[in-house]
Formats: C-alpha cells, structure tokens, sequence
C-alpha cells in the first residue's frame, strides 16, 4: 500500500512538472509521436491492403484455387521476366485432360478472357466505359468460381457446344444499361456482334475499391469462334471438401506437369494460387517496405530518446534545490528516481498515444481512397505502446539515477 501511494505522489509530481515546462514537454514528445507514427501509419495501410485483397477475392470460395500462366506478383528482375516470357500457354485441351483425370476437385473451371476492357452496347445505344471484363467460360466456371445467377439463367452445355452468341451480365453494367428495363431477353453488342443476355450474376464486390461486378461472360467456345485460342487461358478448381483441398491442389499439379510435360525435378511451368497464397505473396513483396520503414522508425525514436534524456538532464540542473529540499525533509533515493523515471515514461507514451492516433488516421486514408472498411491494427498499437515505455525507461534512467544520487547539501546550495 506504501509503495502504490508512493508511486502516486511521484506520478502526480511528475504531471506537475510536464505541465510546468509545456512547450519544452510538448518538442520532446513530438520526437517519439513521429517515430510510432510512421510504424502505425504503414502497418494500418497494409492492414488495410491486405483486407481489401482478402475482401476482394472471397469470391473463391474456402477450397478453391485457381492455375494461370504467370504469378499474381513476381520480383521484376530480368531474369525471372526472360524465365516467365517463355512459359507455354496453358491450352483448352490440357485443360480438358485435368478435367478427365482429376478425382478430387467438385467443379473445375475453364476460362479466357481479353487483355483490354470492351465497350457495351445496349439496344437503345447507350454504352458503357470500355472497361468491361468480357470474359469465355464453361459452365463449371460458374461452380468453380462460385459464382450465382441473380436473374435469368446460365446458358446450356447445348448452347456452349453450339457456340451460342448468348450474354450472362454483372450487376454493375447492367446498372449502366439496363437501370430501368428487365435486361433478361435484350440484345447487347460487343465489337459489333450481337448477344443475347440471358442472365444476370449475383453481385461480388470488388478489390482495392474497383468493382468486381463490370463484367461478360460468355460461352468459352462462344470466345474461341470470335477472339481465337490466343488469349490467356485459366482454371479455377473447387476441391470436393476443405479437408482434400491440400490434396486437390497436389493432384492437379501432378495431373498439369504430366500433360505439360514438365521433366522431373524441373520448377512448375504453371501458377497455382489461392487466397491464402494471394496474401502471402503481398506479405513477402511488402516485407522491405515495413522492414525500411520500421528501421528509419527506430532511428527515429532512439533519436526522440536521447532527446528525452537530454531534457531530463536539463531539468534534473534546473530542479537541484528542489531535489536537495526534497531529501532535506526525508524523500529517500527511490522516491526522486521514481519521480523522474516516471516523467520520461510519461513523456513518451504521451508520444506514444499522439503518434498511434495519427498513424492510424493517416494509414486509414487508403481506405477512404478506396471505399472499403477501415482498419485498427491494436497489435501494431500495443507494441508501439510497448516501445514506448521501453525507451522512457531507458533513457529516463541515468537522469533519474543522477538526481537521486545529489547530495541534498550541495543541492541546497545550488542557484
């Protein structure tokens, strides 16, 4: 109880003494704000990134993976560009042969799409932006991608087979062309050709603040008659429960290196990605940007930290006769060490708190860019916290010890 009513008087002392020299409080702590606020602000905006991607790519499914040509990221060196530009095309016949072999995918999905966005046609001439994504499925795809039909319906393996000209629409250009009208039975043009629409998807959302929803779909066969093989072909794979899901994804890279004929020993001339996969890969190519952040940060705070221990040195010079009355009348050693170690302390998690606050705020900002939920990363938070004390308590230290440590004579002698 003693010691708890000691540590108050010498907290309350410690307040006393900040309030005394504001301006000089208020530079030092600005030092250890900035240190924690380019920590928090960089962490909040990745946290924020990385739950976008997360939100944005949900449309997968809990045990789907999809195989392509390229990685989602790669390191842009020019060796691995040189490496990735003489990959083979992943063709429709492999594609089919997956199909045939694989005994542990629920729906497997195959699907183009064109490199640049499409404009839209309606009936009555309006059009979209040309940035819809018009894209050659097969009916799995669907089941793959997990995908539902809102309105209408999907087309028929009759009408893949046939190579049907037959449209089924995203939400977001059907808001565009057909804000009024039922689109289901309209007649749309893509690069002068006519389809039918015959059903609309579900909405899905979007990644990064773009719309997942501005979208074509075709039959796969529909694309091939119209834009040629010649477009980046991929496979989007549904395991047949989360629990072979590991084992779906072994089977189809074994299934894909054996018709690809990819000689043993030799690296994958395919991707295989997943949402799980999707995040790790941003995690590793934004690892330098918060290692070289974080790095500069602490520069930052052991500099904020030698400031504190200059202030407190100063003020430990100015407050001597203080200190002497204090020990005159009976403070021991532990009591003006625990004053002064308490004003570091203070000074830095005032810091601290300043810091979290605007770097939360500011790493948020890419959330409003984006218009997606808002991130409050309370690990980063607690750490900086953490930090914070730490380096009060170290750099309030030899202040500390050096006043508890003046002779109250000498102190009391001093002007």
């Amino acid at each position: 109880m003693t010691l708890l009513l000691e540590a108050k008087e010498s907290l309350a002392m410690a307040l006393s003494a900040l309030r005394t020299n504001k301006l000089r409080s208020i530079l030092t702590l600005l030092g250890i704000a900035v240190g924690v606020f380019s920590i928090i602000a960089v962490m909040t905006a990745m946290g924020v990134l990385v739950n976008s991607i997360q939100g944005g790519m949900s449309w997968l499914g809990a045990h789907t993976f999809q195989v392509q040509k390229y990685p989602m990221f790669n390191s842009g060196t020019a060796s691995e560009e040189a490496k990735l530009r003489n990959r083979r095309d992943i063709t429709y016949e492999q594609a089919e042969r997956l199909k045939e072999h694989v005994t542990l995918a629920k729906a497997v999905g195959v699907f183009c799409f064109v490199d640049f966005g499409k404009v839209v046609v309606s009936p009555r001439g309006e059009k979209t932006n040309p940035n819809v994504f018009l894209a050659g499925r097969d009916i799995d795809g669907f089941l793959a991608n997990n995908w539902t039909i809102a309105d209408g319906r999907l087309y028929t393996q009759e009408e893949v087979e046939s190579a049907k000209r037959v449209a089924v629409l995203g939400m977001d250009v059907v808001k565009k062309l057909f804000p009024k009208t039922d689109p289901i039975g309209q007649t749309i043009r893509i690069d002068g050709r006519e389809y039918d629409v015959i059903g609309v998807v579900s909405r899905r959302g979007g990644m990064l603040g773009g719309s997942g929803d501005y979208h074509v779909t075709i039959p796969i066969t529909t694309f091939f008659s119209v834009y040629g093989k010649d477009h980046r072909l991929g496979i989007k794979v549904q395991s047949l429960t989360p629990e072979t899901y590991e084992d779906c994804i072994e089977q189809v890279r074994g299934i894909l290196r054996t018709v690809r004929h990819v000689p043993p020993g030799e690296e994958d001339d395919f991707y295989i990605w997943s949402n799980d996969s999707l995040i790790q890969q941003f995690n590793d190519l934004t690892k330098y940007v918060r290692l070289g952040i974080f790095l500069v940060s602490a520069v930052a705070l052991i500099a904020a930290g030698v400031g504190i221990m200059n202030i407190m040195l100063v003020s430990v010079t100015e407050r001597t006769r203080e200190i002497g009355i204090r020990k005159a009348i009976g403070a021991r050693k532990s009591n003006i060490l625990t004053q002064f170690i308490l004003e570091a302390i203070v000074l830095s998690e005032f810091g601290g708190i300043i810091g979290i606050i605007l770097g939360i705020v500011a790493g948020n900002l890419a959330a409003v860019f984006f218009e997606i939920p808002p991130v409050i990363p309370f690990d980063w938070a607690a750490i900086g916290f953490t930090i914070c004390s730490i380096i009060g308590i170290i750099f309030g230290v030899y202040p500390a010890w050096k006043a508890s440590n003046l002779d109250p004579i000498e102190s009391l002698r001093y002007e």
